[in-house]
């Protein structure tokens, strides 16, 4: 008999995470195929986005409105039934910047228990950072290569540094797309992030970047790259050019992006570039991990 049809050889778990960002929301459901002598696989069986920009409020207003609050309340009744439907056994969901700032998130957190069944935690900017990292990625780490991992949010970019295989260091920056789009970074935390990112990454004579986010994603796949290829900075900074040239509507008639996208990728663009510049890289991998990944994967190995 095959031994991968044998039942007792091949255990599929259920696990979801829920990643409620400032720029939207995602529910992420993955199998984890457990076989006997081998190395636990993770497959994504199913990702859900929901483009509810809670930073808008958060930001601006301080709060998250009424209107949002009965959507992310839909929004996450639709995610548990869906779990139920998937049959996952086990799940976590994690709220980041936009909740983090809004007066009224821990509010939104009890409505969201009692309405839609979900449990959700605020977790801060260093919470999210390990989180990320976490996330499998001794598949790209080359031991013997430094790499400065930049996760582009709508509220924030965390940024862990890596060298021979582990990391070093790590900091979360509350300079996000949605904070971009709504003039709140000031010229003082691009000087910040600048220092930090050049303090540390000086005695290491080449870093590699490796990118994660939705909006490096979406350039990725307008790239056409094989998954295993980065991005230069060249292409980069053309493509920044490129879409800086059209208007918001245009990125939606001509490039196909989703109104939600076609925004804040200009700014996060805009981020990716200025780590490339400080620390000196040339490339940029962008392999298809991010919070919810690191959620998935942190659960199972019981480090949150």
């Amino acid at each position: 008999m095959n031994k991968l049809l044998n039942p007792e050889m091949l255990t599929i778990k259920k696990y979801a995470a829920i990643d409620i960002g400032s720029n939207a929301m995602r529910l992420l459901i993955t199998n984890i195929v457990e076989q006997d002598g081998k190395e636990s696989q993770f497959n994504k069986n199913s990702l859900v986005r929901v483009p509810i920009r809670l930073g808008q409020d958060s930001f601006t207003v301080g709060e998250i409105s009424q209107e949002n609050i009965d959507r992310m309340t839909d929004a996450m009744t639709a995610f548990r039934l869906l779990m139920k439907v998937h049959k996952v056994e086990k799940y976590l969901a994690f709220a980041t910047s936009a909740m983090r700032e809004a007066y009224n998130g821990n509010e939104v957190v009890e409505i969201i228990k009692e309405k839609a069944g979900i449990n959700i935690e605020i977790i801060d900017g260093k919470k999210e950072a390990v989180i990320i990292a976490s996330t499998d990625l001794h598949h790209l780490l080359k031991s013997d290569k430094n790499y400065l991992y930049v996760d582009v949010g709508g509220g924030s970019t965390e940024f862990s540094l890596f060298s021979n295989g582990k990391i070093v260091v790590s900091k979360s920056f509350k300079a996000g797309t949605v904070r971009l789009l709504n003039e709140m970074v000031r010229e003082v935390l691009w000087q910040e992030m600048e220092k930090w990112i050049k303090t540390n990454t000086q005695d290491y004579d080449e870093v590699t970047i490796i990118g994660s986010g939705g909006n490096i994603n979406k350039l990725f796949k307008m790239s056409g790259k094989l998954q295993d290829k980065p991005l230069s900075y060249i292409y980069l900074n053309s493509q920044y050019s490129f879409l800086s040239s059209l208007t918001y509507e245009q990125r939606i008639s001509e490039l196909g992006l989703n109104p939600d996208r076609a925004d804040v990728i200009i700014p996060a663009t805009q981020i990716y570039l200025n780590a490339m510049k400080w620390s000196g890289a040339r490339n940029i991998y962008v392999p298809k991990i991010g919070l919810s990944d690191g959620i998935v994967k942190a659960m199972y190995y019981g480090k949150i």
